[in-house]
């Protein structure tokens, strides 16, 4: 019976985890909109019903004018009239209309499949005259009035964004909840069941000042959390394409040293970029073998990820031809990527020789002219100085936006990569800019900045489905899924199952950062370990590719690995040899109240404790303890950052 009890329970349990977060698993490939949709749309049907032409009231400028036209129905082409009306036969109603030729079968089938895939749309794209500019130079917003003592510049902007929009904002989070939040935003660990408690019970006015304070002091588990964040962001990994053959350099050491230093943003920048022979591994890309497509080339990377890391700009699309989605040109790619070359440079237009020659040159001239004489060296110096120059606001407002996604689980421009796109508070981004600059570029500033304001402290806010910017109403914090490094180091934490060894580069620079300094039994961090198969699973790259946000959907194959993976199962097991032997002598309440207060940041309702100490039996035994972690783990509590 008990056994049975238990099944029941963790599958009721894991289904209830599984489904708040399991997105559908593509059948068929995913459409690119800009390559697929728009030549498609501009061919057949922007001559009347673009710009400022809408015959019959139908326009496509947008995909919120698109639905609200009521020819589509999002996710199901066979109800959709668009797909009626490129497909009859009928002359009066057929478009494009008689006398124009017809949208071939295969366009068709793409538009089909578009609209089935609910019509992904590029952010900030529009056929119509984009009269949005994002401004390049900084700008120093005034401060809105203080409004019920909310003196936090963060605060004085949204209470008077909040107020002009008629949105209520969410309510104060408790102390325990703020704990677990702030813990795993700012250094990516579960806090201690004794140290909530303590938290909790502190009468004193500024706790939480505090601790945000004590957090980012702990500078080794600050630097091994935001490993993750910036792995992602340069390519960096322990292993991976090209490691092994010389085409790929890791540069770990260096980052882990700048994280620990906490080295001013701009000199980050500038050490990436014009690089030391320690830090070259992100400019240098990655030679993949054999022969490759002309936009993949050393040199292309090079203009691909320098702008689309350090200012939110996506020049992939411009480096076969000029961007269908924005103003930057195939010639503007090749100048930058000429900044890198060692050699002249051939322009190519998709993948075909063009008999012109790129000169060097920057996306921003406005700010300073690169002289493109100079030696491969010195045009990236410059680069670099151009890069991080003062009046660059695009560069110090594109990393304080992916902070405050990375905190707040939505950017002030959103996706973070489209930096051409209408913030939803221009003033917050604006602040957030300056402030970074006049702190010498101090990321901690930022964080401590955002982790201290009323909107971070506050409950998060309900969102059914992530909308576009142009549609987006603030209201609080938006949830976020543990990263699979949070995940596994959690699971760790709990179940004292860590791995003993960190991956050997990594030992090698833990070993000149701290000295060779290792505690007995000493346990790592997933960020200092090779992906395995379950954080590959739970979304951690390979990092082939530059990844600044992680899919927020959890997957079907990720609902399944959750529920019956081969390295969490063994995990498990191990932890609940472990714990029986901690928890020896305690009663099955108290175990249970241990196990929430350490995954959860507070003790077990009435209901789950009563429902926890059938799971784990009384006396506890080792396959109770085991069903009860997995039921707890696969908890949505446990696995979102609320």
């Amino acid at each position: 019976m008990r056994q049975l009890l238990r099944v029941v329970v963790f599958t009721w349990l894991g289904l209830a985890a599984t489904s708040f977060v399991v997105g559908q698993e593509p059948e068929v490939p995913a459409i690119d909109f800009a390559h697929q949709i728009v030549p498609l749309l501009k061919q057949h049907c922007a001559e009347c019903h673009a710009g400022e032409r809408a015959e019959g009231g139908f326009s496509i400028n947008n995909r919120g004018v698109l639905l609200d036209a009521g020819v589509v129905t999002e996710g199901d082409n066979s109800d959709s009239y668009l797909m009626e009306l490129i497909t009859t036969k009928d002359k009066d109603i057929q478009m494009p209309p008689a006398g124009k030729p017809r949208v071939p079968a295969k366009e068709v089938a793409l538009v089909g499949r578009w609209i089935d895939q609910r019509l992904p749309w590029e952010p900030g794209f529009t056929f119509a005259e984009n009269s949005y500019e994002p401004p390049l130079a900084p700008r120093r917003p005034e401060l809105p009035p203080v409004v019920d003592g909310r003196v936090n510049p963060i605060d004085r902007i949204i209470d008077a964004h909040v107020a002009s929009t008629g949105t209520t904002p969410t309510a104060e989070l408790d102390d325990a909840a703020f704990y677990r939040r702030v813990s795993l935003d700012l250094v990516g660990l579960l806090p201690g069941p004794t140290d909530v408690q303590q938290f909790v019970a502190d009468p004193s006015p500024d706790k939480r000042t505090q601790l945000i304070e004590q957090l980012l002091a702990n500078r080794t588990a600050y630097a091994q959390h935001w490993m993750t964040f910036w792995n992602d962001l340069l390519r960096n990994d322990y292993q991976g394409t090209g490691y092994v053959d010389g085409g790929r350099k890791e540069i770990g050491a260096w980052l882990y040293r700048s994280l620990l230093e906490n080295k001013p943003y701009d000199q980050f920048a500038r050490e990436l970029v014009a690089p030391s022979n320690e830090s070259q591994g992100f400019i240098n890309g990655i030679k993949w073998r054999g022969t490759v497509n002309a936009s993949q080339t050393r040199e292309i990377q090079f203009a691909q990820n320098v702008p689309q890391v350090f200012l939110g700009i996506n020049l992939k699309c411009a480096s076969c031809h000029d961007s269908f989605i924005d103003r930057w040109t195939l010639e503007e790619t090749y100048n930058l990527a000429a900044v890198f070359s060692d050699h002249e440079l051939e322009i190519h237009r998709c993948d075909k020789p063009t008999g012109k020659f790129a000169e060097p040159g920057w996306l921003f001239p406005e700010l300073g002219e690169l002289d493109g004489s100079q030696g491969r060296e010195q045009r990236l110096k410059q680069l670099s100085k151009l890069l991080t120059d003062p009046e660059n606001g695009r560069f110090t407002r594109t990393i304080v936006n992916r902070l405050w996604c990375q905190l707040m689980g939505r950017g002030i421009v959103h996706p973070t990569d489209s930096m051409h796109t209408e913030p939803w508070n221009e003033d917050l981004l604006d602040y957030l800019a300056v402030h970074l600059s006049d702190n010498g570029y101090d990321v901690q500033a930022t964080l401590r900045l955002i982790a201290n304001s009323h909107a971070y402290q506050s409950q998060s806010a309900s969102i059914d489905e992530q909308p576009v910017s142009s549609e987006f109403e603030y209201q609080g914090p938006v949830a976020k899924r543990m990263t699979a490094e949070q995940f596994v180091d959690a699971v760790w934490q709990i179940t004292e199952t860590g791995p003993k060894d960190p991956h050997k580069k990594a030992a090698a620079f833990l070993g000149k950062a701290e000295g060779d300094q290792r505690a007995p039994n000493q346990r790592y961090r997933s960020a200092l370990v090779a992906s395995d198969l379950l954080m590959r699973s739970l979304g951690r790259p390979n990092r082939e590719q530059v990844v600044s946000s992680r899919p927020p959907l959890l997957t079907t194959l990720q609902a399944l690995d959750l529920s019956n993976s081969p390295t969490l199962v063994k995990t498990l097991d191990q932890g609940a040899t472990n714990l029986l032997a901690r928890f020896e002598g305690k009663s099955a309440p108290e175990i249970v109240d241990e196990v929430y207060l350490a995954a959860l940041c507070r003790p077990p309702t009435e209901r789950e404790q009563e429902v926890a100490v059938q799971i784990l039996g009384d006396p506890s035994d080792k396959q109770g303890l085991e069903d009860l972690l997995w039921s707890v783990f696969m908890l949505p509590e446990f696995q979102i950052v609320r």
